[in-house]
């Protein structure tokens, strides 16, 4: 398969991903004409700002990317006894960075420039990558459980709707449980799942097989990587110690606007399960899903005003991506990578 032809798939996502949030904002902008925006509520929002909170909550979002090395580290200390936090932090930059500019495939530079910094093979950093994803994942969606769970009473959503979300909140829960469950099994028996999975995926066409069976090969040894009780609690460890920095980054953030600075830590943990939800759906350069789904949180379910809503998504999308563009550029410009070289980069590793 050419590169071009591996980039077709690539392409209809974005364009799916795309039209998607086209019919979101859509419906949103009708509901901006029926009642109106008050621009100048907006403008009075994101100048009423306390910037003492949002510098605050600017500085635990940086603390999430140093949690996210000391995590790395221990996930490759296997193969890497003493890892470079300076270069683990460097490719950290770069690689959210690029998510930035290319969206959710940009990301996987990070693994890429740990492997070459690192003088080590590219899969095993792609393991590392893969497990820290599963961790995250379960992560949002304990938290998006508990989210659905607690909706606001007065939320517009009728008893009916609200009483399915808390149902659909519990069975989250168990699924997560669940998948805990599993990955506890896949580390004790790594060998038999993985020979298992290869098995069962032998019905496949032999160029989709080999793809799927690196896969869960690079999944595998992950998993492998913290077979050691110590290695595994500090993962788990440092995966709670990351949320409960973006955690206190929110509430930093609710603190920050006056139209949300009342708000206790139950709004703020189901904000932030729902837009940490919403923010898998992502469009380079703009985001896109977590300012959609932040805004008809705040709305919707927070009562918040419509354009204190906007202005609060706004503020959101640049401490979550914005604020770590600068960083990324200038390790960028230390380790000799140009535009066009992260450009070709990022080419190579999404294919």
């Amino acid at each position: 398969m050419s590169g071009r032809e591996a980039l077709i798939p690539n392409r209809l996502k974005y364009l799916a991903v795309a039209g998607l949030l086209a019919v979101v904002v859509w419906l949103l902008v009708m509901r901006v004409c029926e009642r109106g925006f008050d621009w100048g509520l907006l403008a009075r929002t994101l100048l009423g700002v306390h910037w003492g909170w949002l510098g605050a909550a600017v500085g635990f979002v940086l603390l999430t990317y140093y949690g996210r090395v000391l995590r790395w580290s221990v996930m490759i200390r296997p193969i890497c006894p003493h890892p470079s936090h300076w270069r683990l932090f460097s490719a950290t930059a770069i690689g959210f960075t690029a998510l930035v500019f290319f969206g959710r495939p940009g990301e996987l530079l990070r693994p890429y420039l740990i492997a070459r910094n690192e003088n080590l093979p590219f899969s095993s950093q792609m393991a590392a990558w893969l497990l820290e994803r599963v961790y995250d994942l379960l992560a949002v969606v304990l938290i998006f459980g508990f989210a659905l769970t607690r909706i606001p009473q007065n939320a517009s959503l009728g008893p009916a709707l609200q009483w399915a979300l808390e149902i659909g909140g519990h069975a989250v829960w168990i699924l997560a449980l669940v998948c805990v469950g599993v990955l506890f099994v896949l580390r004790q028996y790594s060998g038999f799942a993985r020979r298992r999975i290869t098995e069962a995926l032998e019905f496949l066409p032999a160029a989709q097989h080999q793809k799927v069976s690196q896969f869960v090969d690079s999944f595998v040894r992950g998993i492998e990587a913290t077979r050691s009780t110590r290695a595994a609690f500090l993962l788990l460890f440092y995966t709670v110690v990351e949320w409960l920095l973006i955690g206190v980054c929110y509430y930093c953030l609710f603190k920050a606007f006056p139209a949300t600075a009342g708000r206790g830590w139950m709004d703020v943990l189901a904000f932030m399960g729902l837009v940490a939800f919403g923010s898998i759906v992502q469009l380079p350069g703009i985001g896109g899903g977590m300012q959609v789904v932040a805004v008809i949180t705040l709305t919707e379910l927070l009562g918040t005003p419509l354009e204190a809503a906007t202005g609060i998504a706004l503020a959101l999308w640049i401490i979550t991506f914005v604020v770590i563009m600068p960083v990324g550029l200038l390790f960028a410009c230390y380790e000799g990578l140009s535009w066009r070289k992260i450009k070709e980069l990022e080419k190579e590793v999404a294919l």
